[in-house]
């Protein structure tokens, strides 16, 4: 069964919480980034916690294998159940969000392309599929691929084989569920949820999409 993730990207506490707890019968995790870690702090996780849905922390960790060693720690004695990290600082920096994961119990999951308009600036030319074959070399969860590029998902499926792909870019950006629902295990979406009239009605809409 495809999951539905919802990008909690919104700037505050109360915010979060009302529509975490109007979306929390339609989705399979919460992804929470920096925009509401920097407004509120890690502890944010503790508020989330009660709704029983897996927290996923993307920060996009990329630094050296120390520092995203100590980053990752952090995320999940904070009560993160998953982190995000990038593949681009190489093999060693991956192993290092991994292995930490999987330390704590947690999942750990690699950006191989990106599904903004100007990803492709550099997610290109084999790029993507080294940083695919990294993940799956160390041993990750999975990877993140972009919705609004079925073909690059597809590609990217060949490398990692079943391991988890979870895929943004629905809504906003302009990437079809449909398109996307039978080769991912997981969609991403943020702001066709977080910013509808009735974030729970959208959520249960997109949920009824993706896995009929």
């Amino acid at each position: 069964m495809t999951e539905l993730i919802l990008a909690l990207d919104v700037p505050d506490r109360e915010s979060a919480v009302s529509i975490a707890g109007e979306c929390a019968q339609y989705i399979d995790a919460i992804k929470i980034g920096y925009p509401l870690v920097l407004s509120e702090g890690l502890g944010i996780a503790g508020d989330l916690a009660g709704f029983g849905l897996p927290l996923i922390a993307d920060f996009k960790v990329a630094d050296i294998p120390n520092t995203n060693r100590l980053i990752t720690d952090q995320v999940f004695r904070a009560g993160f159940d998953a982190v995000i990290c990038q593949g681009f600082p190489g093999r060693d920096a991956v192993e290092a969000c991994v292995a930490s994961a999987h330390e704590n119990d947690g999942e750990c999951y690699v950006v191989a392309e990106m599904s903004h308009p100007g990803a492709p600036e550099f997610f290109h030319g084999g790029v993507a599929e080294r940083i695919a074959g990294i993940a799956a070399g160390c041993g990750a969860d999975g990877i993140i691929a972009p919705a609004t590029r079925p073909d690059r998902v597809r590609a990217l499926r060949r490398i990692i084989g079943e391991k988890k792909i979870y895929s943004p870019g629905v809504g906003a950006q302009g990437g079809d569920p449909s398109a996307v629902a039978a080769i991912v295990d997981g969609i991403i979406v943020g702001r066709q949820i977080y910013q509808a009239d009735d974030p729970g009605r959208e959520a249960g809409s997109l949920s009824a999409i993706i896995r009929r």
